[in-house]
């Protein structure tokens, strides 16, 4: 990866103390020198504060019409201080298409493992240093990398939508005909289309070799025992989906544990980059299903970053955070429940949380006609206003019934003594380690870690709220549990002051509603605080109808990051509950 350096611009950040790190500067984005990422990363860690690297994704700018002068790949990195709070660093690391490289920094942040490995898979891009690069929503032998912009699947029609098969006139041509693959060569087998190079009836995958590092390996004393690999899922009930732990054993201890994901992979970035912009709402509702509010808030208030001039209505700006903090007590509910069904107490608690999940969802039906793919927000508001009496409704249930039913879940579960003796200290995750591994949400509270975005960088309109963030010291199973509990206590808390202040008045923008609109160019990257964790949206724009770059930084892909940290040391019942704790939903891990 040798390259010629620029001489060293003294005006540029950190090169005084790194020099020839930075190489460039793009507003507040520093271009880094790809040989000197990992000194300097170092330096921000440990002497700028920059201890959370909250998302790490890939751009390919191919076809970009700005950037046919940069290097074609890049990779970029937004950095924040946990203690400061406030906004990101964000650095890129750019790569040429002949030499794709960019050094890893899982050394330094433990937390870019999982993000490395999904640049690489989509991407191709390479990073050196990276303990066990290989492929991780795709199978390994899948052609090609998806998100490079020359990269086209089988059936392709057209690079962006609405397509032009999708017009009624119908005399459309078929793209598929004219597949491009291996320089526009193609063979024809039973409607599918397959690379030259590829020979099904004699092809095999490749040999996987788990990482499981030596350090995690523990030797028992007086017992002499075979280590053993074994498989939990992906059909195991207790994964949560289509999921799969790989395991190692020494008796019943676990010794090493690696998540297997990507059964439910369908490359919702690659149809987010062909949508249009309003396109995506729904799709953002298939992420975290359970949550498709939360995921439709972060989504519009990136849109709306990037254009900039966007004024929300107030009525909407509170509609939005209603609906937040009501996604979020049915999140909890729901991972209580099944929590607890996951540990043994069969339908019982998972039945009563989900009573209340329901009355929730009656309102979500009532406001956008629909319980849980709600596609509800729009960029300016939200597609309508509430009906007649929901706003009683609505008061009704979160001055009465949820106050009350939080509590009998509390008095019901917290001190049972199964419940107990199964989260105790299981599944321990110190807060250095919790910050290491870019973990969110009540996973990173529940080590001790007072970090809510909601706070650390206030969106929409949550800086108006009395709110407190919820810890639990105790980095296990029953402190993430706990925090839940606590949690749902506090969205009642927003949600009776947001239900009192709402005002009357329009929901969007005054004017014509657009079904399509242009975009400036740039990027931005916006987080929000959604139930499971940190929610990030990177868009960029080249100012079409669609997004050039469109990447979800999805809280339960991430936080599994720890999942196999958590687990070293603990018995095979134990894993059950360590992946409970972290509540994932397969559509945002695998997206």
């Amino acid at each position: 990866m040798s390259e010629t350096m620029p001489a060293v611009d003294s005006t540029l950040p950190y090169n005084d103390v790194v020099p020839g790190a930075v190489i460039g500067q793009d507003g507040e984005t520093l271009i880094v020198a790809r040989e000197k990422w990992p000194e300097l990363a170092r330096y921000l860690r440990d002497k700028e504060g920059y201890d959370y690297l909250s998302s790490v994704t890939g751009v390919d700018n191919l076809t970009h019409p700005k950037r046919k002068d940069v290097e074609r790949f890049e990779v970029v990195y937004h950095l924040y201080s946990i203690q400061r709070g406030g906004g990101p660093l964000v650095i890129k690391v750019r790569a040429p298409e002949e030499d794709p490289e960019v050094p890893s920094v899982v050394s330094i942040w433990p937390g870019a493992d999982f993000q490395e490995r999904e640049i690489w898979d989509l991407f191709g891009i390479r990073f050196p240093g990276h303990p066990n690069l290989r492929r991780i929503l795709l199978w390994e032998g899948f052609h090609g990398h998806p998100l490079r912009k020359d990269w086209k699947e089988a059936y392709y029609e057209e690079e962006k939508k609405p397509f032009g098969s999708r017009w009624p006139k119908g005399d459309y041509p078929r793209e598929k005909m004219r597949l491009p693959w291996q320089e526009e060569r193609a063979i024809w087998q039973d409607n599918v289309v397959y690379p030259t190079d590829f020979a099904p009836d004699t092809w095999q995958p490749p040999e996987i070799t788990y990482h499981f590092g030596l350090d995690l390996y523990r030797e028992l004393e007086g017992l002499k025992t075979d280590r053993i690999i074994v498989n939990m899922g992906p059909q195991h009930p207790s994964t949560h989906g289509v999921f799969r732990m790989v395991i190692a054993l020494e008796g019943e201890t676990i010794v090493g544990l690696e998540p297997e994901m990507g059964y439910l992979h369908r490359n919702h970035e690659k149809i987010g980059e062909r949508n249009t912009y309003l396109m995506n709402i729904p799709y953002t509702d298939r992420l975290d299903y359970i949550c498709s509010m939360s995921n439709n808030l972060g989504y519009v208030l990136a849109v709306e970053k990037l254009l900039g001039d966007v004024e929300v209505p107030e009525r909407a700006h509170y509609l939005r955070v209603i609906m937040a903090e009501f996604t979020r007590i049915v999140n909890h509910m729901w991972a209580i429940g099944f929590l607890l069904n996951d540990l043994g107490a069969f339908f019982t608690p998972a039945l009563y949380a989900i009573e209340e999940r329901e009355l929730i969802l009656d309102l979500f039906e009532a406001a956008s006609g629909a319980r849980m793919m709600c596609n509800y927000m729009r960029p300016g508001g939200v597609a309508r206003d509430v009906p007649e009496g929901w706003l009683d409704q609505a008061r009704k249930l979160v001055n009465e019934r949820l106050p009350r039913a939080i509590d009998e879940l509390d008095r019901y579960l917290s001190e049972n003594e199964i419940l107990l003796a199964r989260t105790k200290g299981v599944g321990y995750l110190s807060p250095e380690d919790a910050i290491a591994y870019s973990t969110s949400g009540p996973v990173l509270r529940g080590s001790g870690v007072p970090y809510d975005v909601r706070k650390a960088e206030p969106y929409s309109i949550y800086d108006r709220f009395d709110f407190d963030v919820v810890t639990e010291e105790g980095g296990d199973v029953y402190a993430r549990y706990m925090v839940r509990i606590r949690e749902m206590r506090e969205s009642v808390r927003i949600l009776k002051q947001a239900l009192r202040d709402i005002p009357e008045g329009p929901v969007m923008p005054p004017g014509k509603q657009k079904y399509s609109f242009r975009v400036p160019p740039g990027e931005v990257y916006q987080r929000i605080e959604a139930p499971k964790g940190e929610l990030g949206f990177y868009l960029v724009s080249d100012g079409s109808p669609n997004p050039y770059r469109y990447h979800v930084r999805a809280p339960s892909f991430i936080n599994l990051t720890a999942l196999g940290p958590m687990c070293v040391g603990y018995k095979v019942a134990d894993a059950v509950a360590v992946l409970g704790s972290i509540d994932i939903v397969l559509g945002e891990t695998d997206r």
